[in-house]
């Protein structure tokens, strides 16, 4: 069983910055790939950004240059830094694990609002 508790969000003007953070339960962590996903209202789920077990990274479009994911295997924790942030960046911000074995698990979500 793994858990993740996602904190960092809250209301920001555009762009300014925020430091979302995953920390997760269990002994897997170093094994899975994690990602940074977004809801937005009346939106699908949407990937962000996504880091494999090796450190290799993927961003959507839309936040490349902006957004950086990264991982502490030590700490059991996953980042993603946003800066240069936009309103259409307003949404629920997902944790998610992916391990080869055991699937995927989800966190609570925080929620991002960026408005003047």
């Amino acid at each position: 069983q793994v858990q993740l508790v996602e904190s960092g969000g809250g209301l920001v003007q555009p762009g300014g910055s925020l430091m979302l953070s995953c920390v997760a339960s269990g002994n897997i962590f170093d094994l899975s790939a994690m990602g940074w996903y977004r809801q937005a209202p009346g939106k699908q789920r949407e990937l962000v950004a996504s880091i494999t077990r090796g450190g290799i990274t993927k961003y959507a479009d839309s936040v490349q240059g902006r957004f950086t994911i990264s991982r502490d295997n030590a700490k059991n924790t996953v980042y993603l830094q946003m800066n240069s942030l936009k309103p259409g960046d307003t949404a629920v911000y997902y944790c998610n694990s992916n391990h080869a074995v055991f699937g995927d698990y989800w966190g609570q979500g925080t929620q991002v609002t960026v408005s003047s």
